[in-house]
């Protein structure tokens, strides 16, 4: 019997996640340096892999069949996230790159937007990116942005500053996150509003260089009365954060997963370093503190897991996952970070090179603990939101919180 049977692992989803397994090992991580450094062969060899994941019938397999996808159940797609997870390069490859931003288009866009952005977006023929921070402002706390939008006539004027708008120097279009409400409510002063990345006044200032390096298309945008039509709006004006919730929720739990994999894959090179490794005497797996690392590792993996699989099935569910979602963004990305480091002071001088993924996927680890919300807001909600129960004369059961 499956360790994951209790959260609902059918055969048919271990089969695919072995499938999935089978193609990131074999076809995606031998080219994965290729895909990453971009370019016309990078394109190309990317493209390459999009169409033996179709025809294998891996593709876009958290999304649903009406738009394209693969219509996996989201319990299901989540524990097939965390193989997704091995490779950066897999996401795009197996076209789960897209799944938050084609959630948001699916749930909240018209007709004619699901046509001209979602549908092409989802068959990997154009790229999304969405701008929600800001350089000026600080990026945990949303009711702070300055962007904004107001209609003229049938058209937006949009007039924003973003950063870290990742893609957005290859993508078709941004989500731009912008007040169109200034008078509101400070939860409902923002829009979501799509902006086609050629219209004039949108300006691509530059890539912004993180942890020495460019490879991470972490864009800074500048739009100067830039106009769209008003049929551009995504959903309803003033529900920007109820959009970018329903976006961010499940995205929460998408990165945990990816984070899960990234740490076992690391955690398979400090074990397999361990084993061929000869140094003062012995294999790196007879010293004690190396078993120790790997012990470490092992046991904060499975407990990640086990948070994240807890989280999932809430959300599955229906149920409040807040608490959850933030736990699984705090340990998760602390174990992930540990992990990797485990695995460098394994390797040695090596596992600071590029001879290995574990110098990237360490600089990737650091990220972790800032996007999506820092460590530090997430942690205050967790503490804030057990004790108001105890306010209230009751307690936390993590069972039923």
């Amino acid at each position: 019997m499956s360790q994951f049977d209790s959260y609902g692992m059918s055969d048919t989803v271990i089969e695919l996640r072995q499938k999935v397994r089978t193609f990131i090992d074999e076809k995606v991580i031998p080219v994965e340096t290729i895909v990453e450094e971009g370019g016309d062969q990078g394109e190309r060899v990317l493209k390459e892999l999009q169409e033996q994941a179709k025809h294998e019938g891996i593709w876009a397999l958290g999304l649903p069949k009406d738009i394209g996808g693969g219509g996996l159940k989201f319990m299901d797609y989540v524990y097939i996230n965390e193989i997704v997870g091995r490779s950066e390069a897999a996401m795009f490859a197996l076209g789960t790159h897209t799944a938050q931003d084609s959630t948001m288009l699916n749930m909240f866009g018209t007709n004619e937007q699901k046509d001209k952005w979602l549908y092409p977006m989802v068959r990997g023929e154009i790229y999304p990116s969405v701008g929600l921070t800001e350089p000026e402002v600080a990026g945990s706390d949303p009711t702070l942005i300055q962007s904004n939008a107001y209609l003229d006539g049938d058209e937006w004027v949009i007039n924003a500053h973003k950063w870290f708008t990742t893609g957005a120097n290859k993508a078709a279009f941004t989500t731009m996150f912008c007040v169109t409400e200034p008078d509101g409510e400070r939860h409902r002063r923002a829009s979501m509003i799509i902006v086609p990345t050629d219209t004039p006044g949108y300006e691509i200032v530059r890539v912004v260089p993180t942890m020495g390096h460019n490879s991470g298309n972490h864009c800074e945008i500048s739009l100067t009365n830039v106009r769209v039509p008003k049929g551009n709006l995504l959903g309803e004006r003033g529900h920007g954060f109820v959009i970018a919730q329903k976006r961010l929720g499940p995205g929460r739990i998408y990165h945990s997963m990816r984070w899960l994999g990234q740490a076992q894959r690391a955690f398979d090179l400090m074990c397999e370093r361990s084993l061929n490794r000869f140094a003062h005497g012995s294999l790196l797996s007879e010293k004690q503190m190396i078993q120790k690392f790997i012990a470490d590792s092992a046991t904060e993996i499975q407990t990640a897991r086990l948070l994240t699989f807890e989280a999932a099935r809430k959300i599955d569910q229906g149920e409040d996952a807040r608490v959850d979602i933030a736990m699984i963004k705090v340990y998760g990305a602390k174990v992930l970070h540990d992990v990797i480091d485990r695995a460098i002071q394994t390797h040695g001088a090596l596992g600071v090179t590029s001879d290995t993924p574990l110098e990237k996927m360490y600089r990737d680890a650091r990220y972790a603990r800032i996007y999506d919300g820092p460590d530090e807001v997430h942690t205050a909600s967790i503490a804030r939101r057990i004790l108001k129960r105890y306010k209230e004369g009751e307690s936390w059961d993590p069972a039923n919180f």
